[in-house]
């Protein structure tokens, strides 16, 4: 089964900019994973970091430390199984 579900989609200029965030988030335990940038927003680099909008509430002033540059930020509702 599957449903609709709110995820923060992060993506980057670069997958430089995208590792490194997957290797900062890892390293302070931060959820989430790295997608292939979803058909909705457009990115140069083709991958983005996911996370659920609540997890992004929770972190968001932690990953704004975090020096990276990233495209957007943006919240989307993404199919998930269950």
């Amino acid at each position: 089964m599957r449903e609709k579900k709110k995820y923060r989609i992060i993506s980057f200029h670069t997958t430089t900019e995208a590792i490194a965030m997957e290797k900062k988030c890892g390293k302070m335990h931060i959820p989430g994973r790295l997608i292939p940038t979803p058909r909705e927003i457009s990115a140069s680099c083709g991958l983005a970091w996911r996370m659920t909008e609540e997890e992004y509430m929770a972190y968001e002033e932690i990953i704004n430390q975090l020096e990276l540059e990233y495209d957007q930020s943006v919240c989307l509702m993404l199919l998930r199984w269950i």
